[in-house]
């Protein structure tokens, strides 16, 4: 164990060609154009570019580099990078160059008809082009391939459509930007040039022991374990929860943050989580786009040191049923170029008008388009986490707390708020303890979109899943929320008044959203119902939402989506899901048919041999047939739900591609999966652990 003490503050950003590096090695006039470009989006021309390039690239290598790569986030859910090495042609002398121009560095060509593009593309129409994201910092990345300057990118088509997760992502901040713009100067605010939404996304993963990572097929090839039971013990006594982390999980913290810290991500916090062998980091909030690319970059990273301590990460939602699941909750709030937080209520909220019509309106957006942020979170592994007592409810819902929904009900009922109730002091009953100020709040872990102070936190979130597309949800519909508004103050003749007015209409017209109790229940199942929410329970439910005529005239409405832009990506959520549940349900058949099967024949033999060998020596049998006649009926069970899987998994590959297809194994061969699992679990509690073929619950999860 490595005990070389480490100087964060020396270390931090080492890796990262950010702000202090650019004003050290590029010309004051390139370093002002270039953040012109990065704060007003100016154009960058090429000759400032070829300047930025040929610094960038001699940071670089003075870091290691010798290859560079366009870094962008197809519609696959992971990152995508070509690596080109800064080599040149050959000189008349045999040696070469190290060169990097800045076409190099603004534009790449990676082939478009590979990635995922819900018909956008077709096979042969090839070209599409990668474009430098200068707001997001280029950063060197080392590896066991040694050191790639790493350029972070958008990715469109060669019709201009966006292929990625960058591109709306910038689009939908640039939204909100000139709509909270609009807002603030309207409460007289005219020193803000710039707002931008902040992120901060709290990584959930599970760790196991490589070598018997190695053993199950299951978490090979889908990341989840598609058969097991649950050990005697589970999470039921909460000890693993912030409990003493283990020496070779802190060793493998301490490198992540290390590896973390170099190319500026802001690891703060580590714990352990709820279920064993489950973690949980979280950075510092930084802006959406590079929160974005600053998570990619920690599930990279939390991968690939796992390897190097001998262990693999699991980022999938759910990896162990009876456990719980893993979410990534999404901190978002809404701040100025100058320091103002849009979402902070102060002290007297009620008195707070700027601060209460943004809520109001994020109220409004929410309610409105619930069933478009309940389909940003849609995986088909948050299909096992969502709803479940472990996560938020698949039922969008707004928490607010005693102190703002006491605010909200006097604005509803008298149209005025005259207090905001106090946190007060937290009385422990020890004269040694220091007297504490409590929030004036408590927090509800139940609600899948809870005001945290000054922010919201949307939980829905999968932990394997990006955070690009619930930003980019949230950031348009709280634009579209603020510009209906702005539309409207702008034109009144008595503003105070007409604020004060809207306020009330909003929280009144959208109050069902609010609910501060308990998300878990089944009363809250049944009061949503009858408050109208929506209820979508599975991803290809949720998946239409994306093309309704509502939010097609939305995201057009703010240049975030065109209408062939939002058909593209549902037709791919639909192949994805399809295809995930098919690599689920085929390794399921195979593990069936050639592990468990055999192992149960062989140990039917056993116990066969076992109840003859008892008889020839005159001794009752009885709890030997007994044995042998439960395994064998379960083995006929589980033969029967294989064959039934077979037939409905090849059934669903015949099936039209898309909406229908998805469907077919939503609604057939997911339940067939469940039936198969169901006796080979009953299985494991009977047959001998020395005869069952591969690592259980209790290895993977408490043997780490």
């Amino acid at each position: 164990m490595s005990t070389e003490v480490i100087n964060v503050a020396e270390i931090f950003g080492e890796n990262v060609f950010n702000d202090t590096v650019m004003q050290e090695r590029l010309p004051k006039k390139v370093y002002k154009n270039l953040r012109k470009t990065i704060e007003e989006g100016k154009d960058l021309d090429l000759e400032t570019a070829d300047v930025i390039a040929h610094e960038m690239k001699e940071w670089a290598i003075e870091k290691g580099a010798t290859h560079y790569t366009h870094w962008f986030l197809p519609l696959t859910g992971v990152t995508a990078e070509k690596h080109d090495s800064f080599v040149s042609a050959p000189l008349p002398s045999g040696k070469v160059l190290m060169s990097f121009s800045g076409k190099e560095l603004i534009k790449g060509e990676p082939d478009a008809s590979s990635f995922p593009s819900g018909g956008l593309r077709a096979t042969f129409e090839a070209r599409g082009y990668t474009a430098w994201d200068c707001t997001s910092p280029a950063f060197v990345r080392q590896d066991a391939g040694g050191a790639t300057l790493c350029i972070p990118t958008a990715f469109c088509s060669y019709t201009g459509e966006a292929l990625d997760q960058k591109t709306p992502l910038l689009r939908s901040m640039e939204a909100i930007n000139k709509e909270a713009l609009r807002l603030l100067r309207l409460f007289g605010n005219t020193t803000s040039k710039k707002v931008t939404p902040s992120v901060g996304a709290e990584q959930e993963y599970f760790l196991v022991d490589a070598e018997k990572f190695e053993q199950r097929k299951d978490l090979i090839y889908t990341g989840r374990t598609l058969f097991g039971a649950m050990p005697p013990k589970g999470q039921e006594l909460d000890d693993h929860y912030f409990g003493t982390i283990r020496q070779r999980i802190a060793s493998f913290m301490r490198d992540v943050n290390i590896q973390l810290w170099k190319v500026g991500v802001t690891a703060k916090t580590q714990h352990n989580e709820v279920a064993p062998a489950q973690h949980e980091l979280a950075p510092i909030y930084s802006e959406a786009n590079i929160a974005v690319d600053q998570n990619q970059l920690t599930m990279q990273t939390l991968k690939r040191v796992a390897c190097q301590h001998g262990m693999k990460c699991l980022l999938h939602e759910k990896p162990f049923a009876g456990v719980n699941g893993s979410g990534k909750h999404n901190n978002w709030s809404i701040t100025t170029d100058d320091g103002i937080n849009l979402l902070e209520p102060g002290k007297t909220p009620h008195e707070n008008t700027q601060f209460l019509l943004v809520l109001a309106c994020i109220l409004k957006a929410v309610n409105v388009h619930a069933d478009l942020l309940r389909e940003s979170a849609a995986d088909p592994g948050n299909d096992h986490r969502l709803g479940a007592n472990e996560a938020p409810p698949a039922i969008i819902s707004i928490f607010l707390g005693e102190q703002l929904e006491d605010v909200v009900d006097q604005l509803i009922s008298t149209g005025e708020a005259t207090h905001s109730l106090n946190g007060g002091k937290l009385d422990t009953g020890v004269s040694t303890l220091p007297e504490l100020s409590k929030d004036a709040t408590d927090r509800n872990r139940t609600s899948p979109f809870a005001f945290t102070g000054n922010k919201f936190e949307f939980r829905m979130v999968g932990s394997r899943d990006s955070i690009a597309n619930p930003n980019i949800v949230l950031n348009t519909i709280v634009a579209e929320a603020f510009a209906d508004a702005c539309d409207i103050l702008e034109k009144a003749d008595d503003f105070d008044l007409a604020v004060h007015d809207l306020i009330k209409e909003y929280l009144t017209d959208n109050q069902r959203i609010i609910f501060n109790g308990n998300g878990y229940s089944d009363e809250w199942v049944a009061e949503a119902e009858r408050r109208g929410l929506p209820n979508i329970k599975s991803m290809v439910e949720a998946i239409p939402a994306i093309t309704t005529d509502k939010s097609i005239k939305l995201f057009e409405r703010f240049s975030v989506f065109t209408k062939a832009e939002l058909e593209s990506r549902a037709e791919i959520q639909y192949e994805a899901y399809a295809k995930a549940i098919n690599i689920e349900a085929r390794t399921m058949i195979d593990m069936a048919s050639k592990q468990f099967l055999p192992a149960f024949i062989k140990y039917t033999k056993t116990l066969a041999d076992t109840v003859l060998a008892v008889k020839e020596a005159g001794v009752d049998a009885a709890v030997q047939t007994e044995a042998l006649k439960e395994v064998s009926a379960l083995m006929a069970e589980t033969k029967a739900a294989l064959d039934v899987l077979v037939k409905v998994t090849d059934e669903a590959a015949a099936k039209e591609e898309g909406e229908v297809q998805a469907n077919f194994y939503h609604s057939d061969v997911v339940p067939a999966m469940e039936a198969l699992r169901a006796p080979v679990d009953k299985l494991e509690m009977i047959v001998d652990k020395e005869a069952w073929p591969m690592p259980s619950y209790g290895d993977l999860i408490f043997e780490v």
